[in-house]
């Protein structure tokens, strides 16, 4: 029996829940490529026939609106379409934050309700092959694919751990035509004089960005990375695919995978990391130091290896106390140990508001303090 149903969006409504519950194995299997975008089109053409009371115009209108909701983000793809948007949250059905050009505003969006916004959440984790059931009740995934201009990495938390009764969904947008070094020199995030004394450092020794979030860090070494020369073997680690290459021919691009639901199986960025320092590299990155992957990072730099990475830290000279932090997770070596090891790293390099602010150069240990010595060189 068709139903008859009003409105477009009541229409689209129908079709995205059937296709999140009951017809999901369709839109998992379009999403690996098992079946294509026109087979699965014409399968939701045929659930319409079937199922829906709606003329032939009607029709036409309502696969364009599905069509635009499974292969964009809904209401969601203006702002993801935005290049002057890098971050969306969304913390309740109605209220839609953005960070644009680096400040956070009203999304001019929300949802309908809290069911529409909550049968939108399922659907993003169906697209993306991701279980937010109770025993997936945080998720972060990463998607590369569905649009031409970002990498999408998500963060979703669910009811069963949030305070309120919503999910929460967090969007950080990495461009994927990330900008080479003279493009951050045309919006003033560093100078000539400074680009090339980091690009001649970056080639010689270790080196050490940090800062806040959002606070350019990741795109300076996106930048920094692809000046290497072509005859270096590059192996990235990273927790979310948002480095990349644009020319380089010899770097290998390695990513963390969480264990879900049932499954053991996961590679956190230890385990990366430790894999990565027996692939015979010349180059070893780390997008981002969270924990005990520390270790094997200042461990390969100590032996010689060139390494570069990212981490949180309010100033350049807190870097290395931040970096020998996360090391003790999975070390037994003492604190002083691991911070003579820290000499390694010849360039400490601080971000802020897309800017290069502070450049440290690493004078060596002194004994005498038991501390490492810093000059400012920016």
């Amino acid at each position: 029996m068709k139903i008859r149903l009003d409105t477009l969006e009541e229409r689209l409504d129908n079709m995205v829940n059937e296709y999140t519950t009951r017809k999901q194995l369709s839109l998992i299997q379009m999403k690996k490529g098992i079946i294509s975008r026109e087979d699965f089109l014409e399968e939701a053409r045929e659930y319409i026939h079937a199922y829906l009371e709606v003329s032939e115009g009607e029709e036409k209108k309502l696969i364009k609106a599905f069509e635009q909701y499974i292969f964009g983000y809904s209401r969601l793809s203006p702002l993801i379409d935005d290049p002057e948007i890098s971050d969306i949250r969304i913390v309740s059905f109605d209220n839609v934050r953005v960070k644009k050009q680096g400040k956070r505003v009203d999304g001019g969006i929300s949802f309908r309700s809290e069911k529409e916004y909550r049968q939108f959440v399922d659907y993003v984790a169906t697209k993306n092959q991701v279980n937010i059931s109770n025993m997936n009740a945080i998720q972060r995934f990463t998607d590369t694919e569905s649009h031409p201009g970002f990498i999408l990495r998500f963060t979703i938390s669910m009811p069963l751990v949030n305070t309120y009764s919503e999910p929460y969904l967090c969007i950080r947008k990495v461009p994927k035509n990330f900008p080479q070094m003279k493009e951050l020199i045309d919006r003033k995030m560093l100078d000539t004089r400074t680009a090339e004394l980091l690009i001649e450092r970056f080639r010689k020794g270790s080196t050490l960005i940090c800062g806040g979030n959002s606070s350019g860090k990741t795109t300076l070494l996106n930048a920094l990375k692809e000046t290497l020369p072509d005859d270096v073997a590059i192996l990235v680690a990273q927790q979310a695919d948002e480095l990349t290459t644009k020319f380089h021919p010899d770097m290998m691009f390695l990513h963390s995978l969480p264990g879900s639901g049932e499954s053991q199986i996961s590679y956190d960025l230890k385990n990366i990391s430790i894999a990565g320092l027996t692939m015979d590299v010349d180059f070893f990155i780390i997008g981002e130091v969270k924990g005990a992957e520390a270790l094997y990072l200042l461990n390969a730099a100590y032996t010689g290896q060139l390494c570069a990475a990212t981490i949180h830290a309010p100033s350049a000279d807190k870097a290395p106390n931040k970096l020998v932090d996360y090391a003790m997770y999975d070390s037994r070596y003492s604190r002083d140990e691991l911070m003579k090891m820290m000499d390694c790293f010849q360039t400490l390099v601080f971000m802020e508001h897309y800017q290069v602010r502070q450049i440290y150069a690493c004078k060596g240990w002194r004994e005498d303090v038991h501390d490492l010595q810093y000059e400012r060189i920016l």
